[in-house]
């Protein structure tokens, strides 16, 4: 495993912040009587799994603090597959399409729930 640097090294991150354009795209699909609520709500929470993920590698000095906001960031992936049941509830999108990025959001969230679980292991800094 490589030296993790910055939020952007880690493979949730990635995955996390491809996914938020992936729907970011979809997102140009759904009525535009959707505008308000179900696009703006999916929009926000599928990037706030990224954002989180960002604040918590720079709260990691903080063990509570690294594993509140990757505890956030869940909660967000969570948020968005709950926007994405209803997006294909009301037929906006595809069974394929659902199944897709619904798979997606479990992985990333597999991956924080990994992560919260051996918080030491990413808070651990080398005392100089």
């Amino acid at each position: 495993m490589s030296t993790i640097k910055f939020h952007q090294d880690l493979k949730v991150y990635q995955k996390s912040f491809d996914a938020a354009m992936e729907i970011n795209e979809l997102c140009k699909t759904l009525p535009k009587d959707e505008r308000y609520s179900l696009t703006d709500q999916i929009r926000r929470s599928s990037r706030s799994v990224s954002a989180n993920i960002s604040e918590a590698w720079g709260k990691r000095k903080y063990e509570k603090s690294f594993v509140a906001k990757l505890t956030d960031s869940e909660g967000e992936a969570r948020e968005t597959q709950t926007w994405l049941q209803f997006s294909f509830a009301c037929e906006y999108i595809s069974q394929e399409k659902f199944n897709n990025l619904n798979n997606k959001y479990n992985q990333i969230i597999g991956m924080l729930v990994i992560m919260m679980a051996h918080s030491e292991k990413w808070c651990n800094f080398e005392k100089k």
